[in-house]
């Protein structure tokens, strides 16, 4: 018999725990447990270079969130740095796609929201499921998602659909936006993203910062913004990717520098 393996990602350890022995006692399931966002990561990693790889991961929307503090989508972090940097769920489902790591998420939620719901399949995700459903409902979802099907509570669809039209709407007005600027404000535009600051912009494209100074504004300017952080969110949503901060060699007037 071919057996699912399950990675459940949920920092209430109860909750974790009680869904991993319910799960576990089907059969065909296989069933892990993480607490956080790089916990679940490593052991990703660690199923991918073992050859045991996981197929689903049931992720919770709140993951790393208290009632004191709402939960927050924060970048994925790079490589070393660390525990802190993945804070929801949703931030999680997206980094598990950006590490090209073949998993079908599924997002966990204490309640339906359209809006969060439409992030999560933009991030990746391949269905929202409530926490209260019931185990049977689960693992329908769980077997419908190997099966490359998206489920969605009947009650969010409408929401959901609306969320993402308004999205692609702002995607097409953000890349309308970009392409207006010219090939040498793209490079300036790249840089913030990768949250360089002037200095460091006029050093990797050989300008001096004054001359930086002149393209920083003409790019918030031909955006539409005020600020470096509303012009590296309208990039992001036009696709805009941050410079390659690993290319130290540049080409520059036919030399190398």
């Amino acid at each position: 018999m071919a057996r699912i393996r399950v990675l459940v990602v949920d920092d209430h350890r109860i909750f974790a725990e009680s869904l991993a022995a319910a799960l576990a006692a089907e059969p065909d399931v296989e069933v892990a447990a993480a607490g956080s966002g790089p916990a679940a990561l490593r052991a990703l990693e660690r199923a991918a270079a073992e050859s045991r790889r996981f197929d689903v991961m049931l992720v919770d929307a709140d993951l790393g969130a208290s009632a004191a503090q709402p939960p927050r989508a924060v970048p994925v972090p790079e490589r070393g740095e660390g525990e802190g940097g993945l804070v929801d769920g949703i931030a999680l489902v997206a980094g598990v796609r950006t590490g090209q790591l073949a998993v079908r998420s599924v997002v966990l939620a204490e309640k339906d929201d359209p809006r969060r719901a439409a992030l999560a399949l933009q991030a990746g995700a391949a269905g929202w499921v409530a926490k209260d459903c019931s185990l049977q409902r689960l693992l329908a979802v769980i077997r419908g998602v190997l099966r490359d099907e998206t489920h969605l509570p009947p009650a969010l669809l409408t929401g959901v659909l609306r969320e993402l039209t308004a999205a692609r709407k702002h995607r097409t007005e953000s890349e309308r936006l970009v392409q207006s600027l010219t090939p040498r404000e793209r490079e300036v535009l790249r840089c913030m993203v990768a949250g360089l600051g002037r200095k460091a912009v006029a050093e990797r494209l050989f300008l001096s910062p004054h001359t930086v100074r002149t393209h920083m504004q003409n790019v918030l300017g031909k955006l539409g913004v005020h600020s470096t952080l509303a012009a590296v969110a309208l990039a992001r949503r036009a696709g805009v990717g941050p410079a390659d901060l690993a290319r130290d060699v540049v080409e520059r007037g036919g030399q190398l520098a």
